[in-house]
């Protein structure tokens, strides 16, 4: 299951040597709401591995301000603490994974 990152958690979940997928979303985003099983089915796929989650933008705009993310759904790697890669726009989860793999 994905992780739902928050102002509260963030800078503790993404405080580790495992590569970290933020998903920046919205309930009333549509093209998040394709983006959102594949998030989900990545947080199966790499747990042990890397941490996955998404951040509801509408609840925690902080996070979203920090990472300069203008729209959504935004996909943003990091490592270390440091983004990697970003996109913006409904991804498959192929593409989402081969961004993942690249920061393992």
């Amino acid at each position: 299951m994905a992780v739902e990152f928050t102002e509260a958690n963030f800078d503790e979940l993404i405080s580790t040597d495992k590569p970290v997928l933020v998903d920046f979303w919205a309930e009333w985003c549509g093209p998040c709401r394709l983006v959102g099983p594949h998030v989900e089915a990545l947080a199966t796929e790499y747990e042990g591995r890397a941490v996955v989650g998404k951040v509801n933008v509408d609840h925690h705009p902080n996070i979203s301000m920090r990472f300069g993310v203008r729209n959504i759904p935004t996909i943003v790697v990091l490592k270390n603490g440091e983004v990697v890669e970003k996109v913006v726009g409904a991804q498959s989860k192929e593409t989402l994974a081969e961004k993942l793999d690249a920061a393992l």
